[in-house]
């Protein structure tokens, strides 16, 4: 099996600097064919960018995280727009709310991520959107703008289960990470299971989340085969038949990974 997709990793994070051939070689050999590097900063979107041409199961989404939103130049949507212009970058992202940390002021958050929303729609690509904590003020905002076409993905959803309805009413795909596999998340494998089979996506959100088999070290793309056969399991399918839907679901998000 060579179809398993991972929606969302940071391989152009300092972890991976050291071994980055191998990480990726890795996650081609555990049956890892795609790969969704999201952009966090102005600096970190050129390296995506960059990583994308490198690497051939790489692709890239340009975009600045709430933690970093004032740390931007003025300059950053037309960056941003120049780098969309690049036919591996698929996406606009990540961006959105994190009310959680709290490490930008809110008002810039929803601002710089309303930006993104439009600059979305100029470039014609969907959305990766980051929302912790801040369920009710990111469908708020979503509801206010207007849209791109394909919508876009609740990057790492961890919401409710109205979250769940409502994300899913406005046209989002839903991609969940490694937390599924733990012990203590049964109240997320029972929203899965809600989840629209052609609105379900999975990530490993690397360096950051690990599966349970993996726990306490490094995550990186490999892993994901972990979280596919926890779902799988969940699901009560074969994990061919959950990594032929789950390709399916990206090829009609992302069509040019097809």
């Amino acid at each position: 099996m060579n179809s398993l997709i991972d929606t969302h990793a940071h391989l152009d994070f300092p972890q991976f600097e050291s071994d980055l051939d191998q990480v990726v070689e890795r996650a081609v050999s555990a049956g890892v064919c795609s790969i969704i590097n999201a952009g966090t900063s102005e600096a970190n979107s050129y390296r995506v960018v960059a990583l994308s041409k490198r690497y051939e199961p790489l692709w890239a989404a340009v975009g600045i995280h709430p933690h970093f939103v004032e740390e931007v130049s003025p300059s950053w949507p037309e960056v941003l727009e120049s780098l969309a212009e690049n036919p591996k970058v698929v996406a606009i992202g990540e961006t959105g709310l994190d009310f959680y940390r709290n490490l930008s002021a809110p008002e810039i958050q929803e601002q710089v991520f309303r930006e993104h929303i439009r600059l979305a729609c100029r470039v014609n690509k969907p959305l990766i959107i980051h929302s912790r904590s801040a369920s009710a003020a990111t469908l708020k905002v979503l509801q206010e703008e207007k849209l791109p076409p394909r919508k876009g993905i609740m990057h790492c959803f961890s919401g409710d289960r109205q979250d769940l309805r409502n994300f899913i009413k406005l046209g989002f795909y839903l991609s969940v990470a490694g937390p599924v596999t733990y012990p203590r998340s049964h109240a997320l494998r029972e929203l899965i299971k809600e989840v629209p089979r052609e609105r379900l996506l999975l990530e490993t959100d690397c360096p950051y989340l690990s599966p349970q088999a993996y726990r306490g070290i490094r995550n990186e793309p490999a892993f994901i085969k972990a979280t596919y056969e926890r779902v799988a399991l969940l699901l009560n399918m074969e994990i061919t038949s959950l990594a032929t839907q789950i390709q399916e679901n990206v090829f009609r998000l992302f069509p040019e990974l097809a």
